[in-house]
């Protein structure tokens, strides 16, 4: 049984297809790009159970080569992430047509195969920048406003109605704030998170810049975001049609440090003046991951932190 992972050159699904190598599945990975040494690196101990094709998602040509390789399961994660204002304004179709017409295309793809489930990977954006409530569980309804959340949001219902229609089992997975390895600027991400820029600094022998200490930030190690996602990728049954998928913890920025401290005693850190309001982040529950599959997450915010620098270090990766 082999399992298709679309995007999967990019930061998580680099992780998903690692995870699931490392599980002794046969993974194929469907991409843009081909795969770079450090991703050749990342995964080098189950390479051989890994396939790299590369191709186009709005290629439907392109994208049933795949067809050819035995697939029993798809996770969909390749995606355009362009949440950078300057990004959603000049490259808005592009934005729509590989979130949206792509989806499609694999949806597409899948209903020509007899696979045993379809997993699309979405986001914890869908649920809005300005949602009310701190704490949002699978409960809360999506208030979507950037391109970027307005396509997950479509693709989930995409997903959904194709499974219906076309008799293939269905489930999306809402991401939260992911950090760690295989993070990195690309042509279709271009955001990076916090603790990727802060170890960064560290790696570079430089200092990192802290405004308000007390802001609260909530963060997952990549890995157990992976982790979770197979884990609902290989339940034999489901509940439910979508899960919340974030396992970190909330913590301050001055906790933060402190841990990155312990981590890294010459760690130097300036104060800057706050160019506006202080904003913490919000938590993504993940109640049905926990609560109806049993998962537990393997990292805390020190082990995470202490393996994301170990793996920058070996890899001498100071991006």
């Amino acid at each position: 049984m082999k399992t298709l992972v679309t995007g999967g050159t990019g930061f998580v699904a680099s992780n998903i297809v690692r995870t699931l190598a490392e599980q002794g599945e046969q993974v194929v990975s469907f991409d843009l790009v081909p795969p770079s040494d450090l991703l050749r690196a990342y995964i080098e101990p189950w390479a051989e159970r890994v396939t790299f094709i590369q191709g186009d998602l709005l290629s439907q040509d392109e994208l049933d080569t795949v067809l050819e390789q035995d697939i029993k399961r798809i996770v969909h994660a390749a995606v355009f992430t362009g949440l950078f204002p300057d990004i959603e304004a000049g490259r808005s179709r592009d934005i729509v047509a590989i979130n949206v017409i792509g989806t499609t295309n694999v949806l597409e793809m899948a209903r020509k195969l007899s696979i045993e489930r379809f997993l699309y990977v979405s986001s914890g954006a869908v649920y809005g920048d300005d949602y009310p409530d701190r704490v949002l569980t699978e409960e809360s309804a999506p208030r979507p406003h950037t391109l970027y959340a307005v396509t997950k949001y479509v693709s989930e219902l995409l997903t959904r109605r194709y499974g219906e229609l076309h008799g293939f089992p269905t489930v999306s997975v809402r991401l939260g704030s992911p950090y760690g390895p295989m993070e990195r600027v690309t042509g279709h991400r271009a955001n990076q998170s916090l603790l990727k820029d802060w170890t960064g600094n560290i790696v570079r022998g430089e200092p990192i810049e802290v405004g308000d200490r007390s802001v609260e930030q909530v963060f997952s190690y990549v890995l157990d975001i992976a982790g979770g996602i197979c884990a609902v990728l290989n339940a034999p049954s489901l509940s439910y049609d979508v899960y919340n998928i974030s396992t970190g913890e909330q913590a301050s920025l001055e906790r933060i440090i402190a841990v990155l401290r312990d981590l890294h005693p010459g760690l130097q850190v300036l104060d800057k003046p706050e160019a506006g309001p202080p904003r913490g982040g919000r938590k993504l529950k993940a109640q049905r991951l926990m609560r109806d599959l049993g998962f537990r997450p393997r990292y805390d915010l020190r082990s995470g932190l202490e393996e994301y620098l170990d793996w920058r270090r070996a890899n001498n990766f100071t991006e």
